[in-house]
């Protein structure tokens, strides 16, 4: 089961090292190394395809104690490249889980380091900024460590959704809806997909690559462009298909990558963060209604607020309190809204999940 005796290691891109023990799930893996400051919700974060590619790093002291619950994934399995915690607990105690974290993990072939200080790592990251790292249990040679991790590929300029899209159309919810959304899938989070099936709405899902003659095919009364990992700025095919889908004038709803592409699809630049927002707290100000919300974000990159100031088609509608970027957008010339986070998560408050009623309400209103 457990190694705690030996021991294992995080290195950073820009030279740091933090050591940590062995939690059995041994190997190596290298990532761009973030951090989640989420209290719960650990299994619904590694699971989430927006993920990959990324070590990720828990600022909450225990994970593992409530297990996992088939329930409470978002994709097909752990998306992100590895795990580095505090305190990792090899059994569960939630009643109704179906399993521990350990064996997922490990079924998955995921590394994971615990007894890392994590406070420290996590405070380097917020100063140095999101780099590259890699995690290991084989500690024995550090420079061969530091060759491997420098041959890594930087995130910026990394097209990495045509590993998380499905490979062919599938069909989600009621068929028998008069709502029919085209979902382009960039890495779709399967609650997205619930929160729609909620409301009634029958979906199917199209591969990134899909051409807008085929989505038409089916005749959607809608579109809807995912979440996904990677820098979107990287995708101009996806931009232009994007931009042909708006040209069609039906209704468009984008969150968090499919937002940041209905920006650069409107003239609007994107830009790596210096960290990142990933967190089930972060404060958003709905600058229509003048409303605060609570809200779920994991994003690594953000659309430029001095060129939504500047546009003369696109309208800023939400704004992050904490730091003032953009968080949401409308069009002032077609019926396209989007956000930079995460409305179907729901960590306890569910401030956002208007958003999906907006949406069905101008389908039905174009209908």
């Amino acid at each position: 089961m457990q190694n705690q005796q030996k021991k294992a290691l995080i290195l950073l891109q820009d030279g740091t090292l933090f050591w940590g023990k062995a939690t059995g799930l041994d190997g190596d893996a290298i990532g761009e190394v973030c951090f989640n400051t989420g209290m719960t919700g650990y299994q619904e974060v590694f699971t989430d395809p927006s993920y990959l590619g990324q070590i990720m790093v828990t600022t909450n002291a225990h994970i593992g104690n409530y297990g996992v619950n088939d329930k409470e994934v978002e994709s097909d399995g752990v998306k992100i490249a590895g795990l580095v915690c505090k305190n990792f607990s090899v059994k569960e105690s939630r009643p109704d889980s179906d399993g521990s974290l350990y064996d997922y993990f490990k079924e998955q072939n995921k590394v994971l380091i615990s007894d890392v200080d994590t406070r420290a790592l996590v405070q380097h990251i917020r100063d140095a900024g999101a780099m590259n790292a890699l995690i290991t249990t084989n500690t024995d040679n550090l420079e061969a460590l530091r060759n491997k991790l420098n041959e890594a590929p930087s995130m910026e300029g990394l097209e990495l959704s045509s590993k998380v899209s499905v490979k062919e159309p599938a069909l989600y919810g009621n068929q028998d809806s008069d709502i029919k959304i085209a979902v382009l899938d960039l890495g779709i989070k399967q609650n997205i997909l619930r929160n729609f099936d909620q409301r009634g709405a029958h979906m199917k899902i199209f591969p990134m690559d899909t051409p807008l003659s085929e989505m038409q095919e089916w005749n959607p009364d809608g579109y809807f462009f995912s979440n996904g990992p990677g820098d979107p700025s990287a995708m101009p095919e996806t931009v232009e298909l994007i931009k042909e889908i708006i040209a069609v004038g039906k209704p468009v709803f984008g969150i968090c990558m499919g937002h940041q592409l209905i920006c650069i699809s409107q003239g609007l630049s994107t830009y790596k963060m210096h960290n990142g927002h990933r967190g089930i707290n972060h404060p958003v100000k709905n600058l229509v209604t003048g409303k605060g919300e609570i809200t779920t974000q994991n994003h690594g990159f953000v659309v430029s607020a001095e060129d939504v100031e500047s546009s003369e088609i696109v309208e800023l509608t939400h704004q992050h309190l904490n730091d003032s970027t953009v968080a949401g957008i409308r069009l002032k010339n077609a019926p396209v809204f989007s956000v930079q986070y995460h409305p179907e998560a729901g960590p306890g408050p569910h401030d956002s999940a208007y958003l999906f009623d907006d949406f069905i309400d101008l389908i039905k209103k174009y209908k």
